[in-house]
């Protein structure tokens, strides 16, 4: 679904690695095994990140962004709390970041995916399949209407449970924007008792991952909405000699 359309190439803004979760946190055991044995190289950004590649509309189907319907194409509804997911895609900058293609995957009500791994004792809901698609608007709006996940218990340590979350993909406008990150939900307990969300070490960047309740989005006796904006790397400006901030 991509077009090759002629993308934006100004150079990236360097990723700042301090907001980024740690490689390597014992309480999360998996990442002792998985991460890297030596720092991270930072480089510039070269014409292959910077460019492409370039979604619209056209090839997504109506109910692509509706979970609630798109896994029977209509024939029937999804079990559970019915909620409205709806925000903006920003760059570092403060622009909107148009024409980009995001993907959520996420469990049902029950806590469970449609994964043949997943063996949690929740039921699968047979029409629901946890996968959705969108593409940004001119100012970089987006939104979902899904089913609320449940919680999950998975092992880590001895009891330990997931947030309920959803996952997202963003392409972004370049290869070097690609983000790959969660939602999670505001008031939710076990949010504090996650070894995964702990690995961010900046309370203020976890609360970045917590959508807050949008009342003023939600539709009476149907849906509550969540608003959840997404920051992706920027451009760097162009710089003049009598306006050093650039343009």
């Amino acid at each position: 679904m991509s077009n090759r359309q002629p993308a934006e190439t100004t150079p990236l803004i360097p990723r700042n690695r301090d907001v980024h979760p740690v490689a390597y946190d014992p309480n999360y055991k998996t990442s002792v095994t998985r991460s890297p044995n030596f720092p991270l190289l930072a480089m510039e950004s070269t014409v292959t990140e910077e460019t492409g590649p370039v979604f619209n509309q056209n090839k997504l189907g109506p109910l692509d962004n509706n979970l609630i319907m798109n896994w029977t194409q209509g024939k029937a509804p999804a079990v559970g709390e019915r909620i409205l997911m709806h925000g903006r895609v920003l760059d570092e900058s403060g622009r909107p970041v148009p024409n980009t293609l995001i993907e959520i995957w996420q469990a049902n009500a029950g806590g469970r995916y449609r994964h043949i791994k997943d063996t949690y004792f929740a039921p699968l809901d047979p029409n629901f399949g946890g996968c959705g698609r969108t593409v940004t608007d001119e100012n970089g709006h987006y939104q979902f209407l899904t089913i609320r996940p449940g919680a999950y218990p998975w092992p880590n340590r001895a009891n330990d449970w997931r947030p309920m979350h959803i996952h997202v993909s963003l392409f972004g406008s370049g290869f070097g924007q690609r983000l790959i990150t969660q939602m999670y939900f505001q008031g939710d307990p076990l949010i504090d008792l996650c070894p995964i969300l702990s690995t961010v070490k900046d309370r203020a960047q976890v609360d970045r991952l917590v959508a807050p309740l949008d009342l003023a989005s939600s539709k009476p006796l149907d849906f509550l909405a969540y608003r959840f904006d997404i920051v992706m790397r920027g451009r760097r400006q162009t710089m003049f000699e009598n306006k050093p901030e650039g343009m």
